[in-house]
């Protein structure tokens, strides 16, 4: 494999070309007329523009990228997440036209991107899953039944969906009608698939996920979990690794099932497998994600694994390295997404200019960045700008690094999930380990952030104040 196609942009884009060029492979990128500047596009040996700024006219264009790859003479293409990682139809493609997909194979990636179709599939291995029914569902008066049978809460979920689109969760039974509907046209707007299911609504969750690595030699291995349960909008904002509430038995029994969901459809390369966790510690098959995930730095700082050059290794054919007793915990790492949202204002995304950008530097501090000052942030892609990843022997000291990076961190012209997740790891249900997936309703509105913009504006003025009182002191030159 002497050269490989990034099929994204940003800082996923970035992070697979910085192990590529590592390992001595030659990369290309593509951008959108809108991304010409980006980070990813300097890095890269080449780069193409692969169309206007909509992603429909530019990242979402597989066969363009694949017809790209053939004239540049490509080995591989590399999907990052999002855009196409998780099409099947791509993948099938990129097979068809004799380059390498770093990733699992079409078919696993149909499967386990049909939620119905994973819960089938995982069906023989006995992997426990939260009560309901394996079928899609829009007969209102069916539903009604199930919903009866399951007992209220119950949870109304797109077969095709991801980041809580489709999903809603419904108490009582006046509400069902009203609620499956909304779920039914969210899903259609947002996957062109109205299939939904329903299946018991677990109350006080904790969102577990396991990595999985599997090569093409019949060897699959997990690399322990991924506490995820800090949310909002069903979509996860914090992510630490391990978790704080899993014990070693818990941590290979969970670790044992994400392998066997894994050896259901015949998994190649890295994957995620997602659990919820309720207050007992029982745990629940949620789905499967075939690609690499958002949060996959902290994994690798607490094996001291590279999971992109795995995923590169695995693709070229190779066998793993590792073997799953020579795997084990080493410190505590955890992962903050910063945004370009207002989280004064609901998260909602924050466009502008980015007048200052100063990234936080130091020992235990890593950040997987896509963007550099003076940059506009486009309002056509999910606005994350970076993640910020701090490690410590404890999760304590990391903890205490994660709050000084989050200091240092100054950004200017947009607003970002900064103050939110130096609210989040500050909260003692956070230190303490006592949250769940509803910490954001729990314990979360506007109005803290904004109190605390305020007192840290009215300490910043105290202490100019006060340093100005002192420099008056030695400008003084007495008169003779």
């Amino acid at each position: 494999m002497k050269k490989i196609l990034i099929a994204n942009r940003g800082e996923i884009a970035v992070r697979i070309l910085t192990t590529a060029h590592k390992m001595g492979i030659k990369t290309v990128a593509i951008y959108s007329t809108v991304d010409r500047s980006s980070p990813h596009v300097k890095l890269a040996n080449e780069a193409v523009c692969i169309g206007e700024g909509p992603s429909n006219e530019s990242y979402l264009l597989g066969s363009k990228i694949i017809k790209i790859a053939k004239q540049l003479h490509v080995d591989a293409i590399h999907p990052g997440y999002g855009f196409l990682s998780e099409n099947a139809d791509f993948a099938e493609e990129v097979e068809k036209n004799g380059i390498i997909f770093i990733g699992p194979k079409s078919n696993a990636i149909k499967i386990m991107g049909s939620k119905l179709a994973a819960k089938e599939a995982v069906k023989m291995y006995n992997i426990p899953m939260v009560p309901g029914v394996d079928e899609a569902i829009t007969d209102i008066k069916k539903a009604k039944k199930i919903a009866s049978e399951i007992g209220f809460p119950i949870l109304i979920k797109a077969s095709a969906g991801g980041g809580g689109k489709g999903m809603r969760i419904v108490e009582k039974e006046d509400d069902l009608e009203s609620q499956m509907n909304r779920a039914i046209s969210e899903a259609t707007s947002a996957f062109g698939d109205g299939s939904v299911f329903i299946e018991k609504y677990v109350a006080s969750p904790r969102h577990i996920e396991i990595q999985v690595l599997a090569d093409s030699h019949g060897n699959i291995i997990h690399l322990f979990e991924r506490e995820c349960s800090i949310q909002r909008r069903h979509q996860k904002v914090v992510e630490e690794a391990p978790s704080v509430i899993l014990t070693p038995e818990l941590r290979s029994e969970m670790g044992e099932a994400a392998i066997k969901v894994a050896k259901s459809c015949e998994y190649l390369g890295a994957g995620t497998v997602e659990f919820l966790l309720d207050e007992n510690n029982n745990f629940y098959f949620l789905e499967m994600n075939t690609r690499l995930q958002v949060e996959h730095p902290v994994t690798e700082l607490i094996t001291g694994m590279d999971l992109v050059e795995l995923q590169i290794k695995i693709a070229k054919g190779e066998k793993l390295p590792i073997q799953q007793k020579d795997l084990s915990i080493k410190g505590h790492a955890i992962e903050l997404r910063v945004y370009a949202e207002d989280p004064q204002n609901d998260f909602l995304p924050s466009v502008g200019t980015l007048e200052t950008y100063i990234l936080p530097k130091g020992k235990g501090i890593r950040v997987d960045n896509g963007f550099e000052e003076g940059m506009d942030i486009p309002i056509y892609y999910d606005p994350m700008l970076s993640k910020l990843i701090t490690y410590g022997e404890t999760r304590e000291e990391a903890l205490l690094i994660m709050q000084k990076a989050i200091n240092d961190y100054i950004i200017k012209g947009v607003q970002t999930t900064l103050p939110f997740g130096k609210f989040v790891i500050q909260h003692d249900s956070f230190k303490e380990g006592t949250f769940d997936t509803h910490f954001v309703k729990n314990y979360y509105t506007a109005a803290i952030i904004t109190s605390t913009n305020e007192n840290e504006a009215k300490i910043a003025a105290l202490i100019a104040l006060k340093q100005y009182q002192e420099d008056q002191k030695t400008l003084r030159i007495p008169t003779l």
